[in-house]
């Protein structure tokens, strides 16, 4: 989904000397804002906080997440599809609930892309925290393929830190993965489009104002958290998994704050949720022998 007219990873295009006056004023609220809520006031703001929005946005953000949750069952309940079956895990409605899940995400997507575009006059990509790493020379790829096998290396650690704390039940993501169709666009969205979504919101949007206001530290930590939290429906009942899911959401905030760029935690990301995936792959000798409830 392209909000820009440009690559997200190139450098910032010209401003005009003379913006529209609305995003002038828009501008000018913010560094107020910014300044009224950053604990980093008396030294310079990174440039990977210095963003347009503050908690005003993320408020209207989490009442829009939930006005397009409300008009998506009215959309999913014209076409038949009860409201119970875009919510309850099992094997039956699983396909529904994947794919509500999925426009509810692109929704979500597009709104930030249109508050960042057009109410703040910005290109999305990079103001979002979509910047450059850093290759000290080295190539791209290189780069680029050293984080994922960073974050397939990360999951494999937690995942055998998960065996080894065990589950008394059966956890709720589980039954998604007992119908081949729901389990085929569970398992593209989780290196496509799950990894762009939850980075972009968590380490992008969110991350950036509880640093100015918290310090670095603690906003990580919270980030982190809330990250874990977000998908606690998913392993509930599993106390264990979810702690160590906020870890994980602890540790991409830890190195997208280093980086200082969303690219960095993106890349774990998709490693992280690789393995899991060619796992399940294995066991199930290629979708052939699902597990059953």
């Amino acid at each position: 989904m392209n909000f820009d007219d440009h690559n997200p990873f190139a450098p910032d295009p010209a401003q005009p000397d003379d913006p529209p006056a609305h995003v002038a004023s828009v501008s000018a609220a913010d560094s107020v804002l910014a300044s009224q809520d950053s604990t980093l006031v008396g030294s310079p703001i990174p440039e990977d906080l210095r963003v347009p929005w503050g908690w005003r946005n993320l408020l209207l953000f989490v009442v829009m997440y939930f006005v397009f949750g409300f008009f998506l069952v009215l959309g999913f309940a014209a076409f038949g599809v009860k409201p119970v079956d875009i919510q309850k895990f099992s094997a039956s409605n699983g396909l529904s609930l994947v794919l509500s899940q999925f426009l509810l995400s692109l929704a979500m997507l597009g709104y930030l892309g249109a508050e960042v575009r057009y109410h703040f006059g910005r290109p999305f990509w990079r103001t979002i925290g979509w910047r450059p790493l850093e290759t000290g020379g080295r190539p791209l790829v290189y780069v680029y393929a050293r984080y994922v096998m960073a974050g397939f290396l990360f999951s494999t650690m937690i995942q055998l830190v998960s065996a080894a704390v065990g589950t008394k039940h059966k956890l709720p993501i589980e039954s998604l993965f007992q119908d081949r169709r729901t389990a085929i666009l569970l398992m593209l969205m989780a290196v496509t489009i799950a990894p762009v979504i939850e980075e972009t919101v968590f380490r992008g949007y969110i991350y950036p104002v509880f640093a100015r206001r918290f310090g670095m530290s603690s906003s990580i930590i919270v980030t982190g958290t809330l990250f874990g939290m977000l998908h606690a429906p998913q392993l509930w009942g599993g106390w264990g998994q979810i702690a160590l899911l906020i870890v994980v959401g602890i540790f991409f905030t830890y190195v997208r704050s280093k980086t200082r760029t969303v690219v960095a935690s993106f890349l774990l990301h998709v490693g992280y949720n690789t393995l899991p995936l060619l796992a399940y792959l294995f066991a199930s000798h290629g979708l052939h022998r699902l597990p059953r409830g």
